[in-house]
């Protein structure tokens, strides 16, 4: 299985997600010519190179009218230099992403990505998705890196993504709305479900966009799988830090194997029938579980009981937790999050000298 990996133990941010898939291409100069021919208004795309503690990579720089966008604006906020830099709306942004020159699937999810933004912000400041104005993620460079990673995904094709833990720093980051926590309210809003940590690095290390991307494309947030690597992308940040600045993204070959996350939820019990717990099992398979099964245990002062476990997708979890409240007599809930990997399962039916046979 063509597996893509990103190793996020220092954050990430839309130009270095950008510089770490491009440097995955045998001939990138050709797929830079790509990323230009897009079409975003005014922007130039550079691939330079980049060392950060003596690692060699690619520096992503997008420039928007020879200068980078995003810095300057950010240098208003300091100092008030009385530069205009638009604040756009979600329908300005679709407008110009639905105008560039892309495959359908490239501009639909570019699309996608930027609702998680709205959504994330809307949220934040109380306003509506309509209502909201865009700061930084809405400069023409945050713009440009959302299309870029988009449009590079979409010619490497992975069969599946998964990524590291995102390390998200530490401190407090300037932005248009003053001085905020890291990681920034709508950066953490995006993040939740995916596991973070941070502390090691002061600053802002996972961006609002890179949190977007992630949030969209990546399958599953784990440690390395098996695979056989093939190439490695080095995608290297602006600041300096006392580690390497950047995103490492991994392609390569993974075992046919289908992973996923999945709820495991149980519950002890010692108060209800063989066939009120049968009963309970076979409601809950009929509620779309992807298993249940009971184990005979042994309780405080040597009470037999039975313990009870459900497997459920992470979507079903709130409405099978309810519907376990609901069949048996427990008063609460375990519930731990898991990483399975199954085989790809058919069907089919064999000839045989006694008979067709079916198998699986």
């Amino acid at each position: 299985m063509k597996t893509l990996y990103l190793d996020l133990s220092m954050g990430a941010a839309g130009d270095m997600l950008t510089a770490a898939l491009l440097e995955l291409f045998d001939d990138r100069k050709a797929v830079l010519e790509g990323l230009r021919a897009l079409g975003v208004p005014g922007v130039e795309f550079a691939a330079l190179p980049s060392q950060k503690c003596g690692i060699t990579g690619t520096h992503m720089s997008v420039l928007v009218s020879g200068e980078e966008e995003s810095e300057a604006l950010h240098a208003d906020a300091h100092h008030d230099h009385g530069h205009h830099h638009p604040h756009r709306h979600l329908s300005d942004v679709e407008a110009i992403i639905n105008g560039l020159h892309a495959p359908k699937k490239v501009l639909s999810d570019a699309d996608a990505v930027y609702r998680l933004i709205a959504e994330a912000e809307s949220a934040v400041h109380g306003e509506s998705v309509s209502e909201i104005h865009f700061h930084e993620v809405g400069t023409l460079d945050a713009i440009a890196d959302v299309t870029a990673v988009c449009y590079l995904l979409h010619l490497l094709s992975p069969d599946k993504i998964v990524a590291s833990p995102v390390h998200v720093g530490s401190g407090t980051v300037r932005c248009a709305h003053g001085v905020l926590p890291v990681p920034a309210p709508a950066t953490a809003l995006l993040l939740t479900g995916i596991p973070t940590y941070g502390g090691e690095i002061g600053g802002e290390l996972c961006t609002p966009t890179g949190a977007a991307l992630l949030k969209y494309f990546v399958d599953a947030f784990v440690p390395q799988p098996v695979m056989a690597v093939e190439k490695i992308g080095y995608g290297m940040g602006k600041k300096d830090f006392p580690r390497a600045n950047c995103v490492r993204a991994f392609l390569g070959q993974t075992a046919d194997a289908q992973g996923d996350r999945v709820w495991e939820l149980q519950c002890n019990l010692d108060d209800m029938t063989p066939e009120a717990m049968a009963f309970a099992a076979e409601r809950l398979l009929s509620s779309g579980v992807l298993d249940v099964f009971l184990t005979p245990i042994l309780m405080k002062k040597g009470r037999p009981g039975t313990l009870l476990t459900v497997l459920c997708r992470p979507e079903d979890r709130e409405r099978i937790v309810k519907e376990v409240f609901r069949h048996t007599t427990t008063l609460g809930v375990r519930m731990t999050e898991k990483t399975r990997a199954t085989l790809e399962r058919r069907e089919t039916t064999e000839s045989t000298p006694l008979g067709p046979v079916r198998q699986k």
